[in-house]
């Protein structure tokens, strides 16, 4: 069985629209662990463009009690600026089960590539060490290279979250997507055979989630805006179990 983890970034999102707090990132979560999903993730940006660091505490406090996993994603890289603490500081501070570490500009819409790990990597790998000294789970967001996933190892990564906009984009065009789908299939392959743990994440919807768990052996997906988009269609609860059904 895959785990889900929801990715509440667009609840918050849809709150800064209009100031306040409604709705609730707090209440929604709470909707999403209620109907089952195993993790809530989250995904802070120094522009705060949705999740700020109060969502990151009340989220802290919500997972504990409700014992589900907490994952914050991000780029490790990123510094203090206005409101914002830092990655490295909201990771210390609030010590999730799991840091994803995405190689995402500040300026970028949304994570659109794996880390390129074939030079020097030591700012990485000490960044990682310091960060299990917090007692999270370290992930790294790769594309499905095995060299490159071999070097995700390397700088001491404990799991991968495979990239899967690409395939996400091919079954939308109607391509063929038997080659692509084996080059992920290998990777999560390579990856278990290292010892790395294997999650993946990118637009994956309930049109093309089945597909792809059918062939990869995935530990678990990070699903924030195809779910919450659904949600409108089929409320959060539902929408929910119908992608936790596809991960079972």
């Amino acid at each position: 069985m895959t785990k889900l983890s929801v990715n509440v970034n667009k609840i918050a999102w849809l709150r800064n629209a209009r100031g306040g707090d409604y709705p609730s990132i707090k209440e929604f979560s709470k909707i999403c662990i209620d109907s089952g999903c195993q993790g809530i993730t989250v995904h802070p940006r120094d522009d705060m463009r949705h999740i700020n660091p109060e969502d990151v505490k009340i989220l802290k406090e919500l997972t504990k009690e409700s014992e589900v996993e907490f994952n914050i994603e991000g780029n490790p890289f990123s510094e203090q600026k206005e409101k914002y603490p830092g990655f490295l500081q909201l990771i210390k501070s609030y010590q999730p089960d799991q840091c994803t570490l995405v190689p995402d500009a500040s300026s970028q819409l949304t994570s659109d590539h794996g880390w390129d790990l074939l030079g020097d990597n030591s700012r990485l790998a000490s960044l990682i060490k310091t960060i299990k000294t917090y007692g999270s789970r370290v992930s790294l967001f790769m594309d499905p290279s095995e060299e490159g996933i071999s070097k995700a190892k390397e700088v001491g990564a404990d799991r991968i979250e495979l990239y899967t906009g690409p395939y996400a984009e091919a079954v939308k065009h109607q391509k063929d997507i038997k080659d692509l789908i084996k080059q992920y299939s290998k990777a999560d392959k390579h990856a278990h055979n290292l010892g790395l743990g294997v999650n993946a994440g990118h637009d994956l919807n309930l049109s093309n989630l089945s597909i792809f768990l059918s062939e990869c052996n995935i530990d678990e997906v990070s699903i924030g805006h195809a779910l919450v988009t659904d949600s409108l269609r089929f409320g959060m609860g539902d929408t929910v179990k119908k992608y936790l059904h596809l991960c079972k």
